[in-house]
């Protein structure tokens, strides 16, 4: 019986450590939380008719099937989410505007700055891409693919496409070169999902073939900030009344070379703007791009005795070379430019770079002041555009398309910012496994958080 006892007891001991070990494996942590980018929808779009290189030696390449659009609802794991495509005639030939989200999240609207290429796989060049003069709504609020509901012809060569806070105007702007006429901006009024007819208003301050490249709406009002890169570079900042009729609002600004970018901050005291530096120097000769900038300017920074505002010019950090995409966190506090270096260049320019880069910059959301952190560099050609999740602590990166020996096509890449709890001057920027592909050619893009 003694012996029979201590067997018992051995089984039972055996069971007993069996079920421990199956506790402890299943109270082990994960080795990290899985990735999240908190928004409901992600829209980017692509212009498959040129590679990255056409900018500099005119030579389209082969062309990547047709432009599109792509839709990423990033729920669930990360690993599962996938782009949905249709398509959608876009150019990357401006500024990475060209796509614009209702916010609401329900509607996607995109401008045709230049039309497709002609049909057939001939040595296309540049010059071949007609002027474009179409802007087309799609419905991205269901659960299937995105809905092209509306389709309306507009001035040629449209460059930005811009909602309002309340989801009721949209705003689109024309590059001069195109033949568009005097005006450079259009007012749409937006209802029930679609777009009204536009008012041409008369712009406080413009002078005919000025480009005003970007516009912004103010986060609460309808107030536009708008960027004049041709005759000058310069900031300007419009009331708009009922009649969608504009008004100078304070003093005009003068901001620093080749502005790309606008954007408001989140509680609408100062505008963001990044600067290229392209363009001709006093004598003509091309400037090669040297590093670029963000500068930020206070709204209402002076209030005069007769009631008069005046906006001024408060800071300003260095990024990497041609900082095309811009973006700044719900949050407030961090800047991200995504620069494309000289990654599209020609492999045979001695000026080529395998690498592109994000430049990070820390923004005080009370002065405006600006603390550049550092340079995130990766392997990807032409990222032009960047937004943050809602959260301010993950970003969905354009990537135009990749290196030979990399996958085919472009991608929605995803990076983490990580910020010490105690030190922000030692936060990163860090590339994800996470990469969505989409056609070659994304430029643009925008969430709904």
């Amino acid at each position: 019986m003694a012996g029979t006892a201590r067997a018992g007891e051995a089984l039972i001991g055996g069971a007993t450590l069996a079920l421990a070990l199956v506790a402890t494996a299943n109270m082990t942590p994960a080795r990290s939380e899985p990735f999240a980018f908190e928004a409901r929808a992600i829209v980017a779009i692509s212009d498959a008719d040129m590679v990255a290189s056409a900018y500099v030696d005119g030579a389209l390449g082969p062309r990547a099937g047709e432009d599109r659009l792509s839709l990423i609802r990033p729920t669930g794991r990360a690993r599962d989410w996938t782009a949905v495509e249709v398509a959608a005639s876009n150019s990357v030939a401006g500024p990475p505007a060209a796509v614009a989200l209702s916010p609401d999240g329900r509607t996607a609207i995109v401008v045709e700055t230049l039309g497709a290429r002609p049909a057939g796989d001939g040595p296309h060049v540049f010059a071949d891409l007609p002027v474009g003069r179409t802007i087309r709504v799609f419905d991205v609020g269901g659960d299937g693919p995105p809905k092209l509901v509306q389709q309306v012809t507009c001035a040629e060569r449209p460059d930005a496409v811009r909602f309002n806070a309340a989801g009721s105007i949209v705003a689109v702007t024309f590059s001069p070169t195109g033949g568009g006429g005097r005006r450079p901006l259009a007012l749409y009024p937006f209802a029930g999902g679609r777009l009204g007819e536009p008012v041409l208003p008369d712009v406080p301050g413009w002078s005919e073939g000025e480009r005003m490249i970007d516009v912004d709406w103010h986060p609460q009002q309808n107030k536009l900030a708008a960027i004049e890169t041709t005759g000058g570079a310069r900031l300007h900042v419009y009331d708009v009344a009922a009649d969608l009729t504009l008004a100078q609002n304070g003093n005009v600004v003068d901001i620093e070379r080749a502005p790309y970018r606008v954007l408001f901050t989140p509680d609408g005291r100062h505008v963001v703007i990044n600067a290229l530096y392209w363009g001709p120097d006093i004598a003509g000769t091309w400037i090669e791009a040297p590093r670029g900038s963000v500068v930020t300017v206070r709204l209402d920074a002076e209030r005069r005795a007769d009631g008069s505002v005046r906006h001024a010019l408060i800071g300003r950090a260095m990024t990497g070379v041609s900082p095309e995409g811009l973006a700044v966190s719900p949050d407030g506090e961090w800047i991200v430019t995504t620069n494309l270096e000289r990654s599209y260049l020609p492999v045979s320019d001695p000026r080529f770079t395998r690498y592109s880069s994000l430049t990070l910059i820390r923004l005080d959301t009370a002065t405006g002041a600006l603390a550049r952190i550092g340079d995130f560099y990766y392997e990807g050609i032409l990222p032009e555009a960047a937004a943050f999740d809602a959260a301010s602590r993950a970003l969905a990166v354009a990537t135009f398309e990749h290196f030979d020996d990399g996958p085919a096509g472009g991608a929605i890449d995803f990076w983490r910012l990580h910020v010490e709890a105690s030190d922000w001057s030692g936060a990163k920027l860090i590339k994800t496994g996470i990469s969505i592909p989409v056609t070659r050619g994304v430029h643009s893009l925008a969430v709904a958080r």
